[in-house]
């Protein structure tokens, strides 16, 4: 088997500003970046080492790296076997899960998830869930198989779960209602809006803002955020994807979180390091400790 520390994915730059963003002010009291995808060179590229190195420097004390296929599940296992500022989660995404179907693979790519997750510092079951904005009609079947699949591997292993939810808001409750969520079942990069939000904390989510919460044209988000109870709230950069105003559309890293956080209190009316400290509480809650 290929070396997963090897494993680097290229995102398309095009005609993008591929720089990376200088470092905002750092955090008085440490938070974690819930969901990026570091396996993902984009802009100057930086290795793990560096990403988690600049990310340390203004108070992002891990984070948790979260697979989507075979490879990058292998990938996410192996950084957090070999970095204590990591914990992983692996899984099957929505998107790939009809491609695996085609190909006969999909039993077979959700084993080698069973497996992984087995491992110490693999400590959710993610991204999984459903996708209706890029994937539809033949294709939704084998979605729904594996998400289900991944919910029971949840739950077997006693693991959180990271849903990927896009355009499928009804669909996605439905089938936690239905199968039965895992005790610890957070909504990466929340979309919903304000009375999804409401469903999700009376159910007993966590609901993770990304940084498309500070897009202008985002104010269900913020409207969501305004309602979610301030136990149930993370922060994530699901990097290089998603980064926050005035630097949209550059490559994401988790040393950004804190431009997210503050934005999230002052919309919010908290206090910053009050605030910080109740998410950096939140997520232990989910993943429990980083450093063993």
């Amino acid at each position: 088997m290929t070396d997963p520390s090897q494993y680097v994915r290229q995102r398309e730059k095009g005609a993008r500003d591929v720089s990376y963003p200088v470092s905002p002010e750092p955090l008085a009291v440490p938070v974690y970046d819930n969901h990026c995808h570091l396996e993902i060179e984009d802009g100057e590229g930086m290795s793990l080492d560096e990403q988690l190195l600049r990310a340390g420097e203004v108070g992002v004390a891990g984070v948790v790296q979260a697979g989507g296929d075979i490879d990058s599940s292998r990938w996410s296992a192996w950084a957090a076997a070999s970095h204590p500022r990591v914990l992983a989660a692996v899984a099957i995404h929505p998107n790939e899960a009809p491609a695996y179907a085609e190909q006969g693979m999909l039993d077979e790519a959700i084993a080698v998830i069973d497996e992984l997750a087995a491992q110490p510092r693999v400590r959710a079951i993610g991204e999984t869930g459903l996708d209706f904005f890029r994937t539809e009609g033949e294709g939704l079947p084998a979605q729904f198989e594996s998400f289900e699949a991944h919910i029971a591997l949840a739950k077997k292993h006693g693991i959180a779960m990271q849903i990927h939810d896009r355009d499928a808001h009804e669909a996605v409750l439905e089938t936690l209602e239905r199968v039965g969520a895992p005790e610890r079942t957070v909504f990466h990069c929340f979309s919903g809006d304000a009375d999804m939000a409401r469903i999700a904390a009376d159910r007993g989510y966590w609901l993770s803002f990304a940084g498309n919460v500070t897009f202008k044209n985002a104010q269900n988000l913020r409207d969501a955020l305004a309602v979610t109870p301030r136990e149930r709230i993370l922060v994530e950069t699901d990097a290089p994807f998603l980064t926050p105003t005035p630097f949209r559309g550059r490559p994401n890293a988790p040393y950004l979180v804190p431009v997210t956080v503050r934005f999230m209190a002052e919309e919010l009316g908290l206090d910053l390091d009050e605030f910080c400290a109740q998410v950096a509480s939140n997520t232990l809650a989910v993943y429990g400790a980083f450093e063993d």
